[in-house]
């Protein structure tokens, strides 16, 4: 039955049927097999699923992103991010990943980060002379660092799964999206060169300054997100809370580019973006219920045992089957499926699960620009107006870069570990 569940999963994947529904009726299917666990039980897996205070964060954290791009805040940052980097060859193209990092101290959903500073960045790199392939793959592939540096979504429902620790997990991010950031910076400004794209004029000390003024209030969110978690005055779920309130308040009352009336339309388009992720995460969690009754820990855990006797050939395993498992399938899902079967395995192999987090949710960030689910690129390629398969050939070098800082922490966790232990020495 098992290579039949498997087969229909695949037709249904090639027909073109939204992976959440595939999920969902592989799981039916699966289950209306076995005649003493009854059909019901996928739609009450599918509730008790979604269940949970932690997978409030998920709304919660898209709300802020939409409250940022709606508040016009991360037009403040994109001014902010020119008047740091402009100056430098190729100075729009860096300025769109450094406002990446940035909104990833915000947001922890790169699909708001993408379509937010794409609408901006992306006609606006077009103008100044860059191509369509260098604006659509470098606003995508910037947009992934969104779920490596903390807050992240990803990260948050990785620590449900393995009841590890959301402060040490958001602290380890810190250094490997820096590093994906300039490593990403670092290939344009070599492409710059080459190409010959322009620069800003250098900012005037009195300019940058008040535009430094005018973000702090932004600048601040994740100060208030990553410290608040870190020393305990509240969870996950209550700094997305307070992250959606605080970016409402500043952007009605400090930057007052918000008002009563765009709430409405805010909240609805948080529904929807929010709704594909957690349905995906209802269905997953009816199907895990028939890979638990199938034994897929067990079996894993056996596989391994015989056949891998090297940490780092498992590492590389696991790598490769979420670089695969993210081409088609959302972050969200993939973890609640094969996180807890691989869990047990990894730690047997000395893997420590606040490493594997990092691991798991860097490798599932390349599915963001990866096709067929490839969301970010998605996007970015239709702002853009340029065709997905010429989107991905544009974004290949950003994969790499992205692939080989994984590789690099995968194999290096001191590097990934060695500021948040000096930060707190006791989440590790």
């Amino acid at each position: 039955m098992g290579f039949i569940l498997l087969g229909l999963f695949i037709v249904l994947m090639l027909i073109g049927i939204p992976i959440a529904f595939v999920i969902g009726i592989v799981a039916l299917v699966g289950i209306f097999d076995i005649p003493y666990i009854p059909e019901l039980t996928v739609p009450m897996k599918m509730f008790n699923g979604l269940d949970s205070f932690v997978l409030l964060a998920v709304p919660l954290f898209i709300l802020a992103a939409n409250l940022m791009n709606s508040g016009k805040i991360s037009v403040k940052l994109i001014e902010l991010s020119l008047a740091i980097v402009g100056p430098i060859r190729g100075g729009l193209a860096h300025a769109n990943i450094l406002v990446s990092m940035m909104f990833a101290g915000v947001s922890g959903a790169s699909q708001a980060d993408t379509a937010g500073v794409g609408k901006i960045l992306i006609p606006s790199m077009k103008e100044k002379g860059y191509d369509k392939e260098t604006a659509v793959a470098v606003t995508a592939a910037s947009s992934t660092i969104g779920v490596v540096i903390p807050p992240s979504i990803p990260m948050i429902i990785f620590a449900g799964l393995t009841n590890a620790s959301v402060g040490a997990l958001f602290l380890g991010g810190i250094v490997p999206g820096i590093l994906i950031g300039l490593s990403m910076m670092v290939f344009i400004y070599i492409m710059a060169i080459r190409k010959k794209y322009p620069r800003y004029d250098r900012v005037a000390v009195g300019k940058f300054l008040k535009l430094l003024v005018e973000t702090i209030p932004a600048l601040f969110t994740p100060v208030i997100i990553i410290g608040g978690i870190i020393s305990g005055f509240f969870t996950a779920t209550e700094a997305a809370a307070v992250a959606s309130l605080y970016t409402l308040l500043i952007s009605m009352f400090f930057y007052r580019t918000l008002k009563l009336s765009d709430i409405p339309k805010i909240l609805v388009d948080t529904l929807a973006l929010s709704s594909l992720s957690l349905f995906a995460l209802a269905a997953a969690s009816a199907l895990g219920e028939l890979m638990s009754y199938y034994r897929l820990g067990t079996l894993a855990q056996e596989f391994f045992a015989s056949n891998i006797d090297a940490k780092w050939v498992f590492i590389l395993i696991i790598i490769g089957f979420f670089l695969f498992i993210g081409t088609f399938m959302d972050a969200i899902p993939a973890m609640i499926l094969f996180v807890p079967v691989i869990l047990p395995t990894a730690i047997q192999f000395g893997v420590d699960p606040i490493h594997l987090g990092l691991i798991v949710v860097i490798t599932l960030a390349v599915g963001l620009i990866t096709p067929p689910y490839g969301l970010c690129l998605l996007l970015a390629a239709k702002i853009g107006d340029l065709s997905i398969e010429r989107s991905l050939v544009a974004v290949l070098p950003y994969i790499a870069i992205i692939v080989v800082v994984l590789l690099f922490i995968a194999f290096f966790p001191d590097v990934a570990f060695y500021i948040p232990k000096m930060i707190n020495p006791g989440l590790f």
